[in-house]
């Protein structure tokens, strides 16, 4: 029971995560690409600002919304393989963003992500049956 919870919490959390930062780069995308050109401009990546706003939008929202029908098919189905894939993808969401602001020399935001990444290791190993 523990451990089907722990599936079940592992993938909400990156449901909503993935999911409210992959609408908030729909819906605020002009905003987004506003901050992100600044913080990228002085980094190789300066010009290829939009091309990876978009890509990452789209690694964002299938890991937001792998985990979210993941999660659906954890409860009703007790099946844990599209979660698995959800958090595979969180992962590489993640790791992006971890370049980014590597890139970027934004070492503190960098480490921020260390605890988001390692969720997603967690959550790989605990949805991997």
């Amino acid at each position: 029971m523990t451990f089907y919870l722990l599936q079940l919490l592992v993938s909400a959390f990156l449901a909503i995560l993935f999911l409210q930062s992959g609408i908030d780069k729909i819906v605020d995308r002009q905003g987004n690409l506003n901050w992100l050109s600044g913080h990228f401009e002085k980094s190789p990546l300066a010009g290829l600002v939009p091309w990876l706003l978009g890509i990452l939008t789209l690694i964002e929202l299938a890991a937001g919304i792998l985990s979210g029908i993941g999660l659906l098919t954890l409860i009703f189905a007790h099946n844990p393989t599209i979660a698995f894939y959800g958090a595979v993808v969180s992962a590489v969401a993640v790791l992006c963003l971890f370049f980014g602001q590597r890139m970027a020399k934004e070492y503190a935001g960098a480490s921020v992500l260390v605890p988001y990444f390692l969720l997603t290791i967690v959550a790989i190993y605990l949805l991997a049956r």
